[in-house]
């Protein structure tokens, strides 16, 4: 269930995501905020702009760290060993924890001509002895406790899918890539997609667990691929009977899955946060787009998709404050256009705002007490989740000034664009 409102914060609008959480007993709710910038380094022209980025983004009073949400490099640049140094150098500037969530350009797509003809696989390899070596620690001048599926036997390849936890606040970094996340459709075994896609789904839904049994406030996914949500096929036995059997295989099929099962498993707020897949015209967009195989929209659910239009000067803040109603603002930000000077005292004024949309967000189910059965209690019926009177989507109102988007950006009524 999805109510809209608009609140418009001059210069700008904020957007408030409604979400549940259990009561807790101590006087004063956990604060903190957290970034989510991605792809700006798309020459070498961009890493200085992207170092004074992060100098901004870290003289934010209240910011616990900042996730790089995939593509170190553009897609025409060669996967050099070079190149990932020293953009590695770049992310180890950040004055607040830097975690770092792999893209399609990052390693994916390097079988290309333009970026050298490598071998993918080995480009993932040589990602996980760099800039994901560290076991236990991420990026940055300060750094942030990480865990690391690395550290589970079978797993021990997958040392870029993360699990880091602030105050009662689950986070999961995840390899799941844009260009329909590396699925071959090249006849025999498709070994590294299937392997990369069990590990991902066991770490996401051991994540939900861990969650569960802490009774978190949240679990928040981060991944860079926009995983096609509008597009879910249920299990079934004769699958291959349908007639569109020879439609492109999707890529996303078995990380969706995982994610609905994940919501079962956890019944607390799930937020799915990844690029999108074009700029967004106001910055990013809010929706709850999953449903489980009954057909019924997964009401613990919400999806964040990230678009700013200048990714070397715009970035994601979200404030995580439990003790207000709701409890998780989040807003596009702008770099200023004189650039901060470091100094012994974090400056208290906030960086200005960049224009953005608004949306509250559901309230889902209450989490229910934690119990020692070996099995996941499932989501209460649709009818509980979600009254009928209210519908699933209200288009939110936009500021006179932000009613158009640029050229060539999708419009009201598009998914994409938030409408």
């Amino acid at each position: 269930m999805i109510h809209r409102v608009t609140r418009i914060v001059a210069p700008a609008l904020a957007v408030c995501l409604a979400l549940s959480c259990a009561e807790k007993t101590a006087a004063a709710e956990p604060r903190f905020e957290f970034g989510v910038i991605s792809g700006t380094m798309r020459s070498a022209a961009d890493e200085a702009m992207t170092q004074q980025l992060l100098n901004a983004i870290g003289l934010e009073p209240n910011i616990a760290f900042v996730v790089y949400d995939g593509n170190l490099k553009s897609a025409s640049e060669r996967c050099d060993d070079a190149v990932y140094e020293q953009r590695q150098q770049v992310l180890e500037t950040s004055r607040v924890p830097l975690v770092v969530v792999p893209g399609q350009h990052d390693w994916a797509d390097c079988d290309r001509a333009q970026a050298g003809n490598y071998d993918p696989t080995e480009r993932l390899d040589f990602l996980r002895q760099t800039v994901f070596a560290d076991n236990s620690a991420s990026l940055g001048q300060s750094t942030l406790a990480l865990t690391r599926e690395s550290e589970v036997a079978r797993f021990h390849a997958y040392r870029e899918n993360v699990r880091w936890q602030v105050d009662d606040t689950l986070f999961v970094g995840l390899n799941v890539v844009s260009g329909n996340n590396h699925y071959s459709n090249a006849g025999g075994r498709n070994g590294e997609y299937d392997d990369r896609a069990i590990a991902t789904a066991f770490w996401l839904e051991h994540a939900a667990e861990y969650a569960r049994r802490r009774r978190a406030h949240a679990l928040v996914v981060l991944i860079e691929g926009a995983p096609d949500f509008e597009r879910y096929e249920r299990a079934d036995r004769f699958s291959w009977l349908r007639f569109d059997r020879n439609r492109p295989r999707d890529g996303y099929l078995e990380f969706k899955r995982s994610l609905v099962k994940a919501a079962q498993i956890f019944r607390g707020p799930v937020i799915v946060i990844h690029e999108g897949s074009k700029p967004l015209p106001h910055g990013f967009s809010i929706d709850q787009p999953l449903f489980d195989d009954k057909g019924d929209r997964l009401a613990n659910l919400t999806r964040i998709a990230i678009g700013p239009h200048e990714p070397v000067t715009q970035w994601i803040k979200v404030d995580v404050n439990f003790a207000k109603a709701p409890p998780l603002l989040v807003s596009l930000r702008r770099m200023p256009k004189t650039p901060p000077q470091p100094a012994s005292q974090p400056p208290a004024a906030p960086l200005e705002p960049a224009p953005c949309a608004s949306g509250i967000m559901p309230v889902p189910p209450p989490i229910p007490p934690s119990t020692p059965a070996a099995e996941p209690p499932l989501l209460p019926r649709s009818a509980e989740r979600e009254p009928a009177t209210t519908p699933p989507l209200i288009a939110p109102t936009i500021a006179p000034e932000l009613s158009q988007p640029p050229a060539g950006m999708p419009g009201r009524g598009s998914m994409q664009g938030g409408s």
